[in-house]
């Protein structure tokens, strides 16, 4: 039998795998989210990593909303969202799926507040950091909520 190299495809990887794989290799909450949706909604993923770099940390490690979610809604927004000559039912669409979002992922996770998934431990503090660090935050918790909102998003789309 002679195979040729298109008769094994490898497997692509779903949302949540992208988007972990890049949270793995160094790529903030934010930009892991948003990436995993990009380019099935019109932008290159080189452009949604830089459009969503100020947000990982709770908006520049402020810790204010998570930047899964803020990557989850930049997702819902170029998906659902009112650009140039198009109605305002669209922007309003986009809230209500926003607000789906935001509901979801806090009955997931308690939260969406950054500073509040992380113990109250502030990072932009070298003690807190540390502990962040010795007690694996990062990988625990917040490739956790990477993957929910992908997951979260995904369903919002799907069910549209």
């Amino acid at each position: 039998m002679n195979f040729t190299l298109n008769t094994f495809k490898r497997p692509t990887m779903d949302k949540t795998e992208k988007a972990l794989s890049y949270f793995d290799n160094k790529y903030n909450c934010a930009q892991s989210v948003l990436v995993a949706f990009a380019e099935e909604c019109g932008l290159k993923a080189d452009d949604a990593l830089k459009v969503s770099s100020a947000f990982g940390g709770g908006m520049g490690r402020q810790q204010h909303t998570c930047g899964a979610v803020t990557g989850a809604a930049m997702a819902l927004g170029l998906k659902f969202g009112k650009g140039e000559n198009d109605s305002d039912d669209k922007k309003l669409l986009t809230y209500d799926k926003t607000i789906e979002l935001f509901a979801e992922f806090a009955k997931q996770n308690g939260s969406s507040v950054c500073l509040e998934l992380l113990d109250n431990l502030v990072m932009r503090n070298e003690n807190d950091l540390e502990l962040i660090n010795k007690n694996n935050l990062f990988h625990t918790r917040c490739r956790k909520y990477v993957a929910d909102a992908v997951r979260i998003t995904e369903n919002i789309i799907t069910n549209h």
